[in-house]
């Protein structure tokens, strides 16, 4: 989710070239498409001019009023995102996914417990329904408007800021629904609490073949999201659940008593073109030349040292001994190998 207002003056002149290098370096680490909240005309047809103009798949959300969605249609837009709870009548649900199937763009059904469905939303209020049952109800019942006109091309998510919540509503809707599934916890936290939610939220899901798309929902940067989800994916693919994604897996040390080597600061200056790399390969930046090259052995490239040597590694066995100030350099250039 593209995190704040855009506006006409961010896609013109140099602030338009900025924004849209900050696309294509998300795209360049991973992300696979970008949401933007749509709340009127304008913000659609700005939407719609940078759409033109970038490779990354743009998403538009919108709420509440469906000539929004409409408008956005007129542009190149890869996916729109409603919730048609708050939409209105179904003849404006019709409408939008007429257009929308006429252009070929998918919709995804977002339903979170703010809006859900007056009568679903009764039950909930005084007890006779729990959260989680709430949300996959409500899905069920927009995923069957939408079969009703014939609309087969959505994703539905279901969003709640709890875990148990979250892992339940999901379940609750696999198996009544194959529909695919777009998962995550929403509002989970700054960085490192919200990386920990969304990590115990979905990796129960995706061991169970649940979830084909995901966000990481952060008080954070999206290039931090963007991370965390290829971490969780990672994680995921370590236990056998589902396959590792594109790019580097990074593995680096805690500073210790041992410590030799920064890797703070070396692993905050090589993340995002670590991220960046397309092939599958293990970085390794490890803090002392005693334990880095032997704990570190599968990595594929790694790096560590002591005092002003640095030591460059691969699969063990050491491949390049430096000065601390070319490390940058060398390390670059033994990348450029692999």
């Amino acid at each position: 989710m593209w995190k704040g207002k855009l506006g006409p003056e961010h896609i013109e002149g140099e602030a338009g070239k900025a924004v849209a290098r900050r696309i294509e370096a998300l795209s360049a680490i991973g992300c696979n498409l970008l949401r933007f909240a749509v709340p009127d005309t304008k913000a659609a047809e700005t939407l719609g001019t940078l759409a033109s103009g970038v490779s990354m798949p743009l998403c538009a959300d919108i709420h509440f009023d469906y000539r929004i969605a409409l408008r956005c249609l007129d542009f190149p837009i890869a996916k729109l995102r409603i919730n048609p709870g708050n939409i209105g009548r179904k003849n404006r649900v019709e409408a939008v996914l007429s257009k929308a199937a006429a252009k070929k763009v998918p919709v995804r059904i977002g339903v979170n417990a703010g809006s859900l469905p007056p009568a679903l939303r009764e039950k909930l209020e005084d007890g006779r329904i729990g959260r989680a049952e709430a949300l996959a109800e409500a899905a069920l019942e927009e995923a069957a408007v939408f079969e009703e006109f014939g609309f087969t091309d959505f994703v539905v998510s279901m969003k709640a800021s709890g875990i148990a919540d979250t892992i339940k509503a999901n379940r609750l809707f696999r198996r009544r629904s194959a529909a695919p599934l777009h998962i995550g916890v929403t509002e989970a936290g700054p960085l490192v609490a919200g990386s920990v939610r969304s990590a115990a939220a979905l990796l129960p899901l995706l061991a169970e073949g649940i979830g084909d798309t995901l966000r990481v929902s952060l008080s954070d940067t999206m290039e931090n999201e963007v991370i965390a989800a290829r971490e969780i994916l990672n994680a995921a693919a370590e236990a056998g659940c589902t396959r590792a994604p594109k790019g580097a897996l990074i593995i680096s040390c805690p500073l210790c008593g041992r410590n030799g080597f920064d890797t703070h600061a070396f692993t905050g200056r090589w993340m995002k073109r670590l991220y960046a790399l397309e092939k599958p390969l293990t970085i390794a930046v490890m803090g002392c030349a005693v334990n880095g090259p032997g704990e570190a052995k599968h990595a594929d490239l790694g790096i560590t040292g002591a005092g002003n040597k640095v030591l460059i590694f691969g699969h063990g066995k050491v491949i390049r001994t430096i000065n601390a100030d070319d490390a940058d350099k060398a390390f670059e250039e033994e990348l450029c190998k692999l």
